[in-house]
């Protein structure tokens, strides 16, 4: 029989599921809006405004299409995220025409 702890025979146990939400969805192309308008540290140098351009379009879609079947919370949070991502695409978009 072995000595080794159940811990030690089974070095890569499973991880927790993490949960998954529409809020959770939106919250990550938001992320990568962000990203693709240089607004991530990590990122600043591969600012990409027409990559930008189509995730908050991506998000405009879904605004759109979902219109109705949101809960409170999640259109809050669309709403909001769009209008901050706007006009951090519009400073940029100005900025990079300077």
């Amino acid at each position: 029989m072995s000595d080794a702890s159940p811990s030690e025979s089974s070095p890569r146990e499973p991880k927790a599921k993490l949960q998954v939400s529409f809020a959770s969805f939106l919250v990550s192309l938001g992320r990568t809006a962000l990203e693709h308008l240089g607004d991530v540290p990590e990122t600043e140098a591969r600012a990409d405004l027409d990559l930008a351009r189509q995730t908050i379009d991506l998000l405009a879609i879904l605004q759109d299409k979902t219109k109705g079947n949101l809960d409170t919370e999640e259109a809050r949070l669309l709403e909001s995220m769009l209008y901050e991502l706007r006009m951090r695409y519009v400073k940029r978009a100005g900025a990079s025409k300077a």
